[in-house]
């Protein structure tokens, strides 16, 4: 089989592996993108985008329930059916990428449907659905941007039932009567509380001791008390230790972290959100000088994995998040154009939990800040307690957490939890990316009355330590 030439391969056309191939395309280089499912990725057709219309869906039903005893009386009948359509004909064109094709090669980029596989330095083999097979060499080197896919645990019995991922979820048209949510991180989270408010009845699983495990534990907390405020029960500390469906609903047999049985539970529905998967070794990176057998691929500040080999994005275990593969194809590109520019710097990496309330958080926690042996002052405040928190009233939970490094008097961790909890995030991450001193942000002029505000009173409580 004749290899085709072409300057840069790209494994992989999620968001992070289509702004990186685009861009090199519209550089000049001749660009061969390859993607055996969607081009766009799971962002667009099941993660980012699908789960935020069915937050904000199910958010706009639990507002309407607070307004007795705020604004006067209303009541509000959930229907998914305007949901599941706008998912299909607003996010994911019924789930064709056609618009994202042509997106790619109208920048110049060579487009081809299809596995790959690494077989040699430079060297990719790709297999259409047909069986038919190209191979590819490239002369500056390979990006790989697979992305993951949902993991599922080898709980017994679990195999070959009708479970749901978080895919499933997103394509759903019906809204099943009872759930069990396996994993109580931010994906479990957000579709627990989405489904829950759309009239299932749902029960969290949760193996560590408390949901968003790696959150300030204020913010698990905080979510219990919200979730068990609107009927969702959670059980932390336990696990799913055999899994069967009968046709018509699942049945979870219960373990305690130590074994021991916990009771059983059934559900119509059962959805598996305990993690992501990379799969190193179906994609061959052995070939390329990469371990096959580990779980992420390594990357320097430069996104280099090998000689000639990039990787960016969810596969580089840095952080699984559309904006962090965006961040990773920009400095990817620099380095293969050979442009120079600044390398990653992770401190003030963001991340946003999109339940109610919002749960933001960006650079380490109080946990993670000791055992790198800092020295730090935490700062806290509740939203409820804030001016803007109070005037909120109904659906104000939330809270502002603040990690100094007193040594540089600078912050270095924080969390904003509350309605607007990821917006008003975006302060802090400057205040973290940019080092600015604990006695500057103390003198800015913060509006009243914001929640962001609040982040004033969490300053001013750094010194109550």
């Amino acid at each position: 089989m004749e290899a085709e030439r072409t300057d840069v391969v790209v494994i992989g056309l999620g968001v992070g592996g289509e702004e990186a191939a685009g861009k090199l395309a519209e550089a000049g280089l001749h660009v061969t993108g390859i993607e055996a499912k969607l081009v766009g990725g799971e962002c667009p057709y099941w993660a980012c985008i699908p789960s935020k219309m069915m937050i904000r869906a199910a958010n706009l039903i639990t507002e309407t329930r607070r307004v007795p005893g705020m604004a006067g009386v209303a009541s509000v009948t959930p229907d998914w059916e305007p949901v599941a359509l706008r998912i299909r004909q607003e996010a994911t064109d019924y789930w064709n990428d056609k618009v994202a094709v042509d997106r790619f090669t109208g920048k110049g980029g060579h487009f081809v449907r299809g596995r790959a596989v690494i077989t040699a330095p430079g060297e990719v083999i790709v297999t259409a659905e047909d069986g038919a097979a190209r191979v590819f060499r490239a002369r500056r080197g390979i990006l790989i941007a697979t992305g993951t896919d949902p993991a599922v645990p080898p709980i017994p019995g679990l195999a070959g039932t009708p479970y749901w991922t978080n895919r499933e979820a997103a394509e759903t048209e019906q809204v099943p009567e009872s759930l069990i949510v396996l994993g109580g991180g931010p994906v479990g989270a957000e579709l627990s509380q989405v489904f829950a408010r759309f009239g299932a009845r749902v029960t969290v699983i949760e193996a560590a001791p408390r949901l968003l495990p790696a959150a300030e534990p204020e913010a698990g907390r905080l979510l219990a008390s919200v979730f068990a405020r609107e009927g969702i029960e959670v059980r932390t500390g336990t696990r799913a230790g055999k899994v069967s469906h009968d046709g018509n609903q699942f049945t979870v047999d219960l373990e305690t972290g130590a074994g021991d049985t916990d009771g059983t539970i059934t559900a119509r529905q059962l959805l598996v959100a305990t993690g992501r998967r990379t799969g190193l070794a179906a994609l061959g990176v052995a070939a390329a000088g990469l371990d096959a057998n580990a779980r992420t691929i390594h990357v320097d500040e430069r996104m280099r994995a090998a000689e000639s080999v990039w990787a960016i994005g969810d596969i580089t275990g840095v952080s699984a998040h559309t904006h962090m593969a965006m961040y990773q194809a920009g400095i990817a590109v620099r380095d293969i154009l050979g442009a120079g520019g600044p390398a990653a710097d992770y401190r003030a990496l963001p991340a946003v939990t999109f339940t109610d309330p919002e749960i933001g958080s960006v650079g380490l926690t109080e946990a993670q800040a000791r055992d790198r042996g800092l020295n730090i002052r935490t700062g806290i405040t509740q939203i409820p307690s804030s001016a803007r928190g109070w005037i909120h009233k109904a659906g104000n939970d939330g809270f502002i957490k603040l990690i100094e490094d007193t040594g540089r008097n600078v912050l270095v961790g924080a969390t904003s939890a509350g309605p607007a909890g990821g917006e008003v995030l975006g302060t802090l991450v400057l205040a973290i990316h940019a080092e600015v001193p604990i006695p500057a942000l103390k003198t800015m002029i913060y509006a009243y009355p914001t929640f962001y505000r609040a982040i004033e009173d969490a300053l001013r409580n750094l010194e109550a330590e």
